[in-house]
C-alpha cells in the first residue's frame, strides 16, 4: 500500500532551481513506491463544492507574477485519468459528499511544482482535487478519508500545500522573535502529527502556538490539504517527517507521509 503524503509546494522556482528542497524531491520521487496514478488536493485550486479533474491531458497554468522568463517556459503535460476521476466522484456521493468534474483545468503551481521533480517525465497519470478552506479540517479530513482505499489500488494521495504560509511575514523574516514562534508552531504540528491526536489537530486554531501568525486566516487554504491528506491515510501506522526546511526563514518546507 502507498502512502498518503503532505508535501509543501513552496515558491514556484521550486521547480527550476537547484535548492535543497528541490534535491530531496527529486530523490523523493524515485524512493516512494511508483503509483500507479497521483490523487493530488491543491491549495490554488478553490471550490465550494469539491471538484475533481476529468481532463485526459493537462495543460500548464502559471498562476503566478514576477518570476523569471525560465519558469514561464516550464511545462507539465501529465495526463489525467478520466476513468479514476469517476471513482473518485463516486466513492464521495456514496459518502453523501458533493462532487463534479471539471474538463478544462489544467494543472496549477500547487500541482505541477511538485510533480515536476517527484516524476520530471509527466509518466504518471494525475486526478487534481479542488480545497474548500471553508470547511472545518473534520469536514476535508472525512473528504480524505472518502478516498483512503485508492491507497490499496497503488494510487497515491498527495496534499499539496503550506504549513506556515503568511506573506505578511516577510517583511519581517530577520526577526528572531517572528522565527522562533513559526517554528514552535511547526514542532507543535509535528509533535501531534506523531502521536495522532487527531482532535487536537482538528483544533489547531486554538490549541497550536501562535496559530494566527502561522495560518492567518485568510490563508487557511494551505494547510487545508494537510487535513485531506491525513483523511487519504485514515489510521496510519506511522507517521514520518520526511523533510524539514523552511523558505525565507518564515515558510515552511515540510513533508509528511502517513502509511
Amino acid at each position: 500500500m502507498v502512502p498518503s503524503l503532505f508535501i509543501a509546494h513552496g515558491s514556484p522556482m521550486v521547480a527550476i532551481e537547484q535548492s535543497e528542497y528541490g534535491t530531496f524531491l527529486d530523490r523523493l520521487g524515485r524512493t516512494l513506491p511508483r503509483p500507479k496514478a497521483v490523487v493530488l488536493f491543491s491549495a490554488h485550486w478553490e471550490s465550494a463544492v469539491q471538484q475533481v479533474s476529468e481532463v485526459s491531458t493537462y495543460s500548464t497554468i502559471y498562476d503566478f507574477g514576477g518570476f523569471p522568463d525560465a519558469l514561464y517556459r516550464v511545462t507539465y503535460s501529465a495526463k489525467g485519468a478520466p476513468d479514476l476521476s469517476l471513482r473518485v466522484q463516486d466513492l464521495l456521493r456514496r459518502r453523501g459528499i458533493e462532487a463534479r468534474g471539471e474538463r478544462q483545468r489544467g494543472l496549477d503551481h500547487g500541482a505541477w511544482t511538485l510533480l515536476k521533480r517527484l516524476y520530471p517525465h509527466a509518466d504518471i497519470p494525475v486526478v487534481e482535487m479542488s480545497v474548500n478552506a471553508h470547511l472545518s479540517p473534520a469536514e476535508q479530513f472525512r473528504i480524505g478519508e472518502t478516498l483512503a482505499p485508492l491507497r490499496a489500488e497503488d494510487v497515491l494521495v498527495i496534499g499539496s500545500g503550506v504549513t506556515v504560509h503568511n506573506f505578511q511575514l516577510l517583511g519581517a523574516n530577520a526577526s528572531p522573535a517572528v522565527q522562533a514562534a513559526v517554528r514552535e508552531f511547526e514542532e507543535w504540528l509535528v509533535k501531534t502529527l506523531e502521536a495522532w491526536d487527531v482532535p487536537a489537530l482538528f483544533d489547531y486554531e486554538r490549541q497550536a502556538p501562535h496559530a494566527h501568525l502561522a495560518v492567518p486566516p485568510a490563508g487557511r487554504e494551505h494547510i487545508a490539504p494537510l487535513f485531506y491528506a491525513m483523511g487519504a491515510a485514515d489510521s496510519p501506522d506511522a507517521v514520518t517527517v520526511l523533510h524539514q526546511s523552511w523558505m525565507w526563514n518564515v515558510m515552511a518546507n515540510s513533508v509528511y507521509q502517513f502509511l
